[in-house]
């Protein structure tokens, strides 16, 4: 299947977004199941109106190229992040915009270290329940939590949404440079997208973890908190981002779909598509 059912597909020379389904979950420690990820998320795309009602526009025209699903390194998640890494790489040299679908988040530091050669200014936005700043986690240091402390060492970071920390993330966040924006900043500050936006440079990856989402819109997910933003927050954020900065990639993650219950595969569709339109529409 491609993303959006599109046939026929446009061809990766044509393509302005190429949308790579990355279907691992090996380092999940709660409820495992985002390796099925991916293929919801396109399966959910495929019934999807194509027109796009906000911005009356028909976004795949711009061009969507879907690839096979990386394959799986089972040697352990330091090398599925080699292998994310050459994949994006060889997408952004192209100069394409690369889309991951994952998957666990722990992919998406493969992403952010080939964008950051690319483009050396690059900031991460992070839209996330929880920190992800422990140094290392269950002997790794490319564990889902510690993905962004692996950002932070590789380019600046900007976290939104945040609600869940352990003591080593608090104490990391505190002597760190990482610009955090919890949920119950969002609460009481009407101005924070401009607030987050400020942090961020001319070039950005969005690396989107639907946790950030509130359980009650998004359960599909291996650790849901409560006290999460809500569609139109997220939406705010995202267009406001595509005005300001040059969109290198994103990523959309932790989906991990459960039976019977659909709407939170479609919203995640849904989000990745209404996110290339506005990357259509505002960057130039």
């Amino acid at each position: 299947m491609t993303f959006g059912g599109i046939s026929p597909e446009c061809s990766l020379r044509d393509a302005q977004f190429v949308v790579v389904p990355v279907p691992y979950d090996l380092t999940s420690t709660y409820q495992p199941g985002s390796r099925r990820g991916p293929a919801a998320i396109i399966e959910a795309s495929c019934n999807m109106e194509l027109f796009d009602e906000e911005l009356k526009k028909e976004t795949y025209l711009s061009g969507i190229h879907t690839t096979q699903p990386l394959d799986v390194d089972a040697r352990g998640p330091k090398s599925m992040v080699s292998l994310v890494r050459k994949k994006i790489s060889r997408i952004a040299a192209m100069d394409k915009i690369p889309v991951m679908l994952g998957g666990e988040h722990s992919i998406s530091f493969g992403a952010v270290q080939a964008l950051s050669e690319k483009y050396p200014k690059l900031t991460v936005l992070q839209l996330d329940a929880h920190a992800d700043l422990r140094d290392s986690y269950q002997n790794t240091a490319y564990s889902h939590a510690s993905v962004a402390r692996r950002f932070a060492e590789k380019c600046p970071l900007v976290q939104v949404g945040i609600r869940s920390m352990s003591k080593e993330d608090a104490d990391y966040l505190a002597k760190s440079e990482v610009k955090s924006y919890s949920a119950d900043f969002i609460l009481v500050n009407e101005d924070w997208p401009e607030k987050v936006c400020d942090d961020l440079s001319g070039d950005v990856y969005v690396s989107i973890d639907l946790d950030a989402f509130d359980p009650s819109i998004m359960p599909s997910t291996g650790t849901p908190e409560p006290g999460g933003l809500n569609w139109s927050q997220v939406l705010r954020l995202l267009k406001l981002v595509a005005q300001n900065s040059r969109i290198r990639g994103f990523d959309v993650v932790e989906l991990a779909p459960l039976p019977g219950i659909i709407a939170p595969d479609f919203l995640a569709a849904k989000l990745v598509y209404r996110f290339m339109g506005y990357i259509t529409v505002y960057n130039h």
